[in-house]
């Protein structure tokens, strides 16, 4: 796996380099302190990841990320906690606060490797109701919307209004897959496609609000 690393501190491109030396598999190819240089680099050699911190001269990380053509895989070292979400939102594997030791850098590492977890669950959801019991495939429903008086549960093929609370249908889900976004909201995370600003955008592009009280529980869940 070839790496470059663009950081204008030159103590953090020693931890690196240490680091990068002890970790089978990850080889350095390049390393800059100067955005340019390193914009100029990354635009005619294909690399496997970039270590890319945020606050540096002329130009910040995110900004930097956000005009490169083809992004590798990108994990933000960093001594600032205020670009998480942006992170997130763009695709970027991790964010290493400075200072972190060598077991968090190779948690990250980790997140580089195919994941094995499947993209299916074989759960029921069965919810009683006036005329009997509903059953439902869990891995069917999309989101579920909370109203006053009612739930709506979206599938992918159909839609169910009941009498029921958001937060005991929540209890009855697999939490491994569901996540809320805001207090009228829960979504399957596999039909998940990306962050815009603050909303999920759905697989087939609906938009869902997520409300500031549940976005650092949102983002742990799917792994930023």
């Amino acid at each position: 796996m070839k790496c470059v690393i663009l950081d204008d501190e030159p103590f953090a491109h020693d931890v690196l380099k240490h680091y990068i030396a002890q970790t089978p598999g990850i080889t350095l190819v390049a390393q800059f302190r100067n955005a340019v240089e390193a914009f100029e680099y990354l635009g005619n050699h294909q690399i496997d990841l970039l270590f890319l911190d945020i606050e540096m001269p002329l130009i910040n990380g995110v900004s930097f990320l956000k005009a490169l053509k083809h992004k590798p895989s990108t994990i933000f070292t960093t001594a600032f906690k205020d670009y998480a979400f942006e992170g997130f939102e763009l695709g970027v594997m991790d964010y290493l606060l400075k200072p972190f030791s060598y077991e968090r850098f190779m948690k990250a590492i980790d997140k580089l490797q195919p994941r094995s977890e499947p993209n299916t669950f074989e759960d029921q959801l069965v919810i009683r109701t006036k005329n009997g019991y509903l059953t439902i495939k869990q891995q069917d429903i999309k989101l579920i919307e909370g109203h006053k008086d009612y739930i709506k549960i979206i599938t992918t093929t159909e839609t169910h209004l009941l009498y029921h609370t958001l937060k005991g249908i929540l209890e009855k889900l697999n939490q491994k897959y569901f996540i809320q976004s805001h207090r009228s909201y829960l979504v399957n995370k596999l039909v998940v496609a990306r962050i815009v600003q603050d909303n999920l955008v759905l697989n087939d592009q609906q938009f869902i609000p997520i409300g500031q009280a549940y976005k650092k529980q949102l983002m742990e869940k799917l792994g930023a």
